[in-house]
């Protein structure tokens, strides 16, 4: 069995996984009167960003709502990241989230020398933003650039139930968390295609559209890539699942595809 402190004692990430130019799409899904609808759509986006002659990643996604199921629960989202490539510290933050009426704007600055976030923040659309500085340990990512860093974690060791720690900085402060890892299972994806998947369970720190607690389970293809295939989770008004649709510029080849 790994043991839970053994991923405590550094939190040095290489990239190993994605490349600029990634794209991933995928439609959302909710169980509604006990059939699963496709109800939206999210796109995660790699890009860089030149800055005073160094390079930086720029991760976006979007999230959306198809229209006629906005009176269900209407999501209009989008999440930038900017992070070091020699690091995978993420610099900056910034979310725009409107998801069921609530209206939140934040744009974090993250200063780890100093172990201190910059925060400028919006609760209500009519609201004036608010200037905070907070503490920030070591290690906490926000919840994009989580994404990108989980992609990268050594998961080769694991055994079943092995919990890897992290640290959440979201809602204007930091949270401790973890990633469970379940195993590796065979998936197949609508058309797709069929793929070996190394699958985990983040737990959820509570926030707009989620519970706090165990519940999302997230699939990754079992390959360089991580790339993830399929997230499932209850959320406050039901269950929802995204399912990936395309992928483009991944860095290397989709080896865990089974078949053709």
């Amino acid at each position: 069995m790994v043991s839970f402190s053994v991923y405590s004692q550094s939190c040095a990430t290489e990239n190993t996984s994605f490349k600029y130019g990634e794209r991933v799409d995928y439609t959302i899904y909710y169980h509604l009167a006990g059939v699963w609808v496709g109800a939206g759509e999210v796109f995660f986006k790699v890009d860089s960003l030149n800055l005073k002659g160094q390079e930086f990643y720029h991760f976006n996604s979007e999230g959306i709502t198809f229209k006629k199921y906005d009176w269900v629960y209407k999501v209009r989202d989008h999440y930038e990241t900017y992070m070091n490539k020699e690091t995978m510290k993420p610099l900056r933050f910034k979310r725009k989230v409107n998801e069921g009426g609530t209206h939140i704007r934040e744009d974090y600055i993250f200063n780890y020398p100093k172990e201190i976030a910059y925060t400028l923040r919006q609760m209500e659309e009519e609201e004036p933003f608010v200037k905070d500085t907070v503490e920030l340990p070591d290690c906490s990512y926000d919840v994009l650039s989580m994404i990108y860093v989980a992609r990268n974690l050594d998961y080769s060791n694991l055994e079943k139930g092995d919990k890897i720690p992290i640290k959440i900085f979201l809602d204007n402060e930091s949270n401790d968390s973890y990633i469970e890892f379940l195993g590796r299972e065979n998936l197949k994806i609508k058309n797709v295609g069929e793929f070996r998947c190394i699958v985990f369970s983040p737990l959820l720190i509570e926030g707009t559209i989620f519970n706090a607690g165990d519940g999302m389970t997230v699939y990754v293809t079992d390959d360089q890539n991580r790339v993830p295939l399929l997230i499932e989770t209850p959320i406050l008004v039901g269950s929802i699942k995204a399912r990936v649709s395309k992928m483009d510029g991944l860095r290397f080849p989709l080896t865990s595809k089974i078949g053709d």
